[in-house]
């Protein structure tokens, strides 16, 4: 019987303890990795569990799972597994975090004992599901999805579908439309949610390459070593197990290649897709044999390129490459005047959806949502309209109790004053607010004589939120115009 290496268990956890940093073998799990105390109050919270929520883990540490999650005790895995002490595992999950990220996912939680049995905590490792389904596709089938009528299917938007009318919003939709008639690569800058993936199908919907192919990966959910046979393909041999097969490029070939978060993928890898580019040729992994390929390039970063480039995070040479044409999508806090529109887009979507006959919403909630900085941009307004459009019943109007507790929360304060008093702010500050608001209107329509495109230049905002504020007030334009004098002189 062979002796054994350790005399006891202690002296076994001892060694473990010597030469393991769990944290930094968490640190590195392609799965994310969440560490809870045993009330569900975050202390661990991985890279990888930060791509899955697309959520800086300093905006998630110290929160409950349920305040990060929009998710309740009993739809909590995380809080189940605190509450029954057992392990719940590989069950689907889809939720949606406080800053509007949906995520659909695959997610096993273990309870966490100490030394004297009690229950300190809990672990959970969460899987992207789609990445789960793309692995096994990739590995189980060897096999890409053929794909070109799945993807085209993918083809849902056009410009028709960017809602919007401040001037920068619109300055980027009109340069897209002009890059989208030409063979050169347009990369898309913005932030998560602002619609980086819609502009990427409007451009292709757009351009001649509209009936030929379209095709989209994001590079920031596919490891490395998938990635490159994902993008360039294989051939029998190359690795164990690895098959004849065509690479994404060589899918999209005649058409538009959209990679998405482009500055995720590993500096090596840029080196390999840059030749590609400059080449206009694709090797297999395992082939000597180039391939021609012709595809339209787009592809998207979801911070500023020249920081990434700075940090060495980019390749300053496959920066210029792809970014011959650069759009940057403004996010929605700089232009808030867009949201009044989006508002009322999202609720006649959702009518429609649900079978709703909801009007609009609360003037405290266009407040709000005027006020609130988006972090998760027009995709966290959209989301957060339709939890709302799902417990409005049979109400007219969403009102603040519909919005997420988070959302509610976050609403920011009045800036201080130099020497702020102590005590309560004046009950009156709202009302007072609201008279000063409505004496600017009330100044430059009687200016403008009426003329609802030059007031609100005059105030700086769209014509479109001038009006809803104009509503709100109850002004009418007609109560400004002025008399027409060469008709009052004849």
């Amino acid at each position: 019987m062979p002796k054994a290496r350790f005399r006891n268990p202690r002296e076994r956890e001892a060694f473990l303890r010597s030469v393991v940093n769990y944290r930094d073998i968490l640190e590195a799990f392609d799965e994310g990795v969440i560490l809870t105390d045993r009330e569900g109050y975050i202390a661990f919270y991985n890279p990888a569990q930060s791509r899955i929520d697309q959520t800086e883990p300093e905006e998630a540490l110290g929160l409950k799972a349920t305040e990060l999650y929009d998710l309740t005790d009993e739809t909590s895995l995380i809080m189940r597994c605190l509450l029954s002490g057992r392990p719940v595992v590989n069950e689907h999950l889809v939720y949606r975090t406080r800053y509007g990220r949906i995520a659909n996912t695959i997610c096993s939680v273990f309870p966490l004992f100490g030394e004297g049995g009690e229950l300190v905590g809990s672990a959970c490792f969460v899987r992207d599901y789609h990445l789960v389904e793309q692995t096994v596709t990739s590995i189980c089938s060897h096999t890409l999805p053929d794909g070109v009528d799945a993807q085209r299917e993918q083809k849902r938007f056009t410009f028709d579908d960017l809602i919007g009318d401040h001037p920068a919003f619109r300055r980027v939709v009109q340069t897209a439309k002009t890059a989208a008639l030409t063979p050169s690569a347009v990369m898309l800058h913005g932030e998560t949610g602002t619609g980086k993936e819609l502009f990427a199908q409007a451009i292709h919907a757009f351009g001649p390459w509209k009936d030929a192919p379209y095709v989209a990966i994001n590079c920031a959910a596919i490891p490395e070593n998938l990635l490159e046979g994902l993008l360039f393909g294989t051939v029998r041999g190359a690795f164990t197990g690895a098959v004849d097969r065509p690479g994404l490029f060589e899918k999209a070939n005649g058409g538009v290649l959209f990679l998405d978060e482009v500055n995720s993928m590993p500096l090596g890898l840029q080196a390999k897709l840059l030749r590609a580019l400059q080449e206009k040729r694709v090797r297999r992994v395992g082939s000597l044999e180039e391939r021609p390929i012709a595809v339209k390039l787009l592809s998207s970063v979801n911070e500023d390129p020249h920081q990434a480039v700075e940090a060495g995070r980019m390749r300053v040479d496959l920066f210029y490459r792809l970014g011959v044409v650069f759009l940057r999508i403004p996010p929605l806090r700089e232009r808030r005047s867009d949201i009044p529109v989006l508002v009322r887009f999202f609720v006649d979507r959702f009518n429609r959806e649900m079978g709703r006959h909801v009007e609009g919403v609360a003037d405290e909630v266009m407040d709000l949502f005027l006020d609130y900085p988006w972090p998760g941009n027009v995709r966290e307004l959209e989301h957060v309209i339709e939890g709302a459009m799902n417990v409005v019943a049979e109400r007219d109007r969403l009102e603040l109790g519909d919005l997420p507790p988070y959302l509610v929360r976050r609403r920011p304060a009045a800036a201080p004053s130099e020497a702020p008093e102590p005590g309560p702010l004046p009950a009156d500050l709202k009302e007072a607010q609201k008279a000063a608001e409505r004496r600017a209107i009330r100044e430059a329509l009687e200016a403008e004589g009426g003329n609802i495109t030059r007031a609100a230049a005059r105030l700086g905002i769209s014509r479109q939120l001038l009006g809803y504020k104009m509503r709100r007030h109850g002004l009418r334009r007609e109560e400004f115009r002025r008399p027409d004098r060469g008709r009052a002189a004849r």
